[in-house]
C-alpha cells in the first residue's frame, strides 16, 4: 500500500525520487522519506510524518545531493505516523538505508534477538527490524566486494523472516549500487539509458522511462545505472520480460481539474468505451473476449461461476452476478476474497472464478487467486494493470484498459469491469439461450454507453447543487434493487471513503425490515429507482420514506416525472437496456458523493485512513 522509488543514474537523484513520491501518494500518505548517497560515501536521510509537501520543505532547508538514493511515502502498519516511523530505516551503523513495504509477522522476536546483541532502535516498524538484520549480516560477511556482501545480506536475512515485502536497499560501502527483492508486494525495474530505478508503482517511473519488469515474488534484482541482473532471493536463475507502459506521464497528471477523482469521473465515456472496443461481433451479436484462453466447448462446459473482488471489485461482481444469471442462465455467486481465501466453500470442477482488481495486486485477492488454482480450477483475472501480478498469474482473462486510476476512491475501473462482465455474460448467454435479436439489442446499448454518460456528466453543477443542499446531514441510506441493488452498496462506499459520514447501502425492499428506524427529516435516502421491472415497487418504499418525513433523492431514467411527485430531489438518467443500468445510474452517485465531501472541505484523492493498492492483509 506504501510507495516506494529507489534510483541510480546520472543526474542528482532527490528531485526525481520526490517527483516519484508525488505520484504515488495515493498509496500511502502518512509519512514519507528519502535516503541519497552524496560523494562522500556518506547516506542523507530526511523524512517526517505528515503528507509530501512537509518532505519537501524539509529538503528545501536541508538539501540532499547524489547520484543514487531511495525513497517511501507511507501508510500506516506498525507503528504509529511520526517522524521516527517514517521510511527508509538505517541499520545499526548507520550505513544502510532500507525501505520496505510489506508485513514482517515474526519482526517481535527477531527484534528481541537483535536487542539482546546491542542493537537499539528509534521506531515501532518492523521494517527497521529489517534493516537492521540486512546490517547485521553484511557486517558479520568480510569477503567479496561490498555489493556482492550486501546482496548476500539480503538473502540470508530474507530467508529468516516471515511475512511479505517490497525492499529496495543501499549501502554506503557500495556507492551507485541498489537491490530490491519483492514477496506478495510489487516492485517494478525501469530500465533509462545511464540510469535505472525500482518503483512500487510503474506510474512513479513512467515520466522517465516505458521500459519496465514486473518482478515476480521471490525475485532479486542488483542493479547500477549501467546494468541490473534478476535472480531468485535463493540465488537461482529467473526469467524476466521487459514490457513497454502502456500510457503516459500525461495521463497520469490531473490537467485542468481540481481533483483526480473528478477527472476519472469524467473520462469514464472513454474508458467504457475502451472496455468493449473490439470485444464486439455484430454477426454473432456476442462479445469477443480472447483473453480468457477457453475454447467455446469450454465455456459451455462452465456450470457454475464465483466472481472474487474487495470493496468497489466486489460491487462490480455483484452486478455481474445478476447479468450472468440473467443473460446467461449460469449459477454465479460474488465472494469477499478475504473471506474466500479462508473458507472452504465445494466447488465442482466445472466451476470457473474470475477474480477482480484494478491494480492487480490486491493481497486478498491475489490469495484468493491462488487458493482457487491450488485446488485444481481454472482462475481468470479482470485487471487494469498490465505485467501486475494477477495479470500474470491468472489463467487467462481481460485487461479494462481504462488508464491509470490515481483517485483513492475507485470510479471508472467500477464502470469498466461492469462493462466486461457485461460483455461476458453476453458471451455466455449467446452460447446458451439468448436469441440474436436479444443480442443485437444488448450491443446496440452498450456502444450508445458513452454518449449516454456524456449527457449524466454535463448534470454536474446540478448534482453539487444537490449535495449542497444536504451538507449538514449526518448520513445518508442508498437503496436500489435488483441490477441496482449494488450501484446503492457502491454509492454508499463513495459516500464514506471520501466524506466520513455514516452511509450504508442496501436493497430497497429491505427498508421495512429493520433499515426504516433510520429514516428521519435529517437523514436523506438516496434510491437507484430507474423505468425497470421494479420501477413501481422502488416508488411505493421511496413512498414509505416520505410518510416518515425522511428527504428522497432519486435517480431515475428520463421521462419518468412522476416520481417528481414524491422525491424531493431527482437526477434523471438516460433510458437503456436494463441489464446496463448500472453503468449509468452509479455515475450520479459518484458526482453526489465528490461533492459533497469538496463541499466539506474533505481530501477526496487522499481520504484519511485509506490506500489505493491494498497490499497487505
Amino acid at each position: 500500500m506504501c510507495g516506494i522509488i529507489g534510483y541510480v543514474g546520472k543526474t542528482d537523484a532527490t528531485p526525481i525520487l520526490l517527483d516519484g513520491l508525488q505520484r504515488l501518494e495515493y498509496r500511502g500518505y502518512d509519512s514519507s522519506g528519502l535516503a541519497v548517497m552524496n560523494g562522500g560515501n556518506r547516506i542523507d536521510l530526511r523524512k517526517c510524518q505528515g503528507r509530501l509537501d512537509n518532505l519537501r520543505k524539509l529538503v528545501g532547508s536541508r538539501p540532499v545531493a547524489g547520484n543514487c538514493g531511495l525513497s517511501h511515502t507511507r501508510w500506516a502498519t506498525h507503528g504509529a505516523p511520526t517522524d521516527e516511523n517514517a521510511h527508509p530505516h538505517l541499520d545499526q551503523s548507520g550505513k544502510l538505508a532500507l525501505v520496505h513495504n510489506g508485513v514482517i509477522e515474526n519482526y517481535q522476536p527477531l527484534r528481541k534477538r537483535l536487542e539482546s546483541e546491542g542493537h537499539t532502535f528509534v521506531s515501532q516498524t518492523d521494517s527497521e527490524v529489517l534493516a537492521h538484520l540486512i546490517g547485521k549480516h553484511y557486517e558479520e560477511n568480510t569477503e567479496g566486494t561490498a555489493e556482492m556482501r550486501l546482496v548476500h545480506a539480503v538473502r540470508a536475512s530474507l530467508g529468516l523472516i516471515a511475512g511479505t515485502y517490497g525492499i529496495v536497499a543501499m549501502h554506503a560501502d557500495a556507492p551507485g549500487f541498489l537491490v530490491g527483492a519483492r514477496l506478495g508486494s510489487p516492485l517494478v525495474v525501469g530500465l533509462g539509458k545511464g540510469e535505472n530505478f525500482l518503483a512500487s508503482d510503474v506510474g512513479a517511473i513512467v515520466a522517465h522511462t516505458s521500459d519496465a519488469i514486473y518482478l515476480r515474488d521471490r525475485d532479486l534484482v542488483y542493479l547500477t545505472q549501467n546494468d541490473f541482473k534478476i535472480e531468485t532471493v535463493e540465488g537461482g536463475s529467473s526469467a524476466f520480460e521487459v514490457s513497454h507502459v502502456d500510457y503516459t506521464a500525461e495521463q497520469a497528471e490531473r490537467g485542468d481539474y481540481p481533483h483526480f477523482m473528478l477527472k476519472e469521473i469524467f473520462e469514464q465515456p472513454e474508458t467504457v468505451a475502451n472496455a468493449f472496443r473490439g470485444r464486439l461481433s455484430d454477426d454473432e451479436a456476442s462479445a469477443k473476449l480472447g483473453g480468457l484462453n477457453l475454447t467455446p466447448r469450454e465455456l459451455r462446459d462452465v456450470e457454475r461461476i464465483v466472481l472474487v473482488g474487495c470493496g468497489t471489485a466486489s460491487h462490480a461482481a455483484m452486478v455481474g452476478e445478476y447479468l450472468i444469471e440473467s443473460l446467461a442462465r449460469i449459477p454465479t455467486e460474488v465472494e469477499t476474497a478475504s473471506e474466500f481465501r479462508y473458507r472452504n466453500p465445494p466447488l465442482d470442477k466445472h466451476t470457473l472464478i474470475f477474480v477482480l482488481s484494478q491494480s492487480g495486486e490486491t493481497i486478498d485477492t491475489l490469495a484468493a487467486l491462488r487458493e482457487g488454482q491450488r485446488k485444481g480450477h481454472r482462475v481468470l483475472g479482470i485487471v487494469n494493470s498490465v505485467g501486475s501480478t494477477i495479470a500474470r498469474e491468472s489463467d487467462g482473462g481481460s485487461y479494462l484498459h481504462c488508464g491509470p486510476e490515481i483517485g483513492v476512491a475507485a470510479t471508472k475501473s467500477f464502470t469498466s469491469q461492469v462493462t466486461l462482465l457485461t460483455l461476458l455474460a453476453l458471451l455466455l448467454g449467446r452460447m446458451r439461450h439468448l436469441s440474436m435479436g436479444e443480442g443485437q439489442e444488448i450491443l446496440r446499448e452498450i456502444r450508445a454507453l458513452p454518449e449516454k454518460i456524456e449527457s449524466i456528466l454535463q448534470q454536474s453543477e446540478a448534482i453539487r447543487q444537490i449535495a449542497l443542499k444536504y451538507i449538514d446531514a449526518p448520513g445518508m441510506l442508498f437503496l436500489g434493487r435488483q441490477f441496482n441493488y449494488p450501484s446503492a452498496l457502491e454509492g454508499a462506499l463513495k459516500m464514506k471513503e471520501i466524506s466520513y459520514i455514516f452511509a450504508s447501502g442496501h436493497a430497497s425492499a429491505e427498508l421495512k425490515h429493520g433499515i426504516i428506524a433510520l429514516v428521519s427529516k435529517t437523514l436523506p435516502s438516496v434510491f437507484v429507482a430507474p423505468r425497470d421491472s421494479v420501477f413501481e415497487k422502488n416508488v411505493s418504499t421511496i413512498e414509505e420514506v416520505k410518510a416518515r418525513k425522511g428527504p428522497v433523492i432519486a435517480v431515475t431514467t428520463e421521462g419518468s416525472t412522476e416520481i417528481e411527485s414524491v422525491a424531493d430531489d431527482v437526477i434523471y438518467i438516460p433510458d437503456t437496456h436494463e441489464c446496463l443500468t448500472p453503468i449509468l445510474s452509479v455515475i450520479p452517485l459518484q458526482l453526489l458523493s465528490y461533492h459533497f465531501a469538496v463541499a466539506r472541505g474533505c481530501d477526496v484523492d487522499k481520504p484519511r485512513n485509506l490506500a489505493k493498492s491494498v497490499t497487505v492483509e
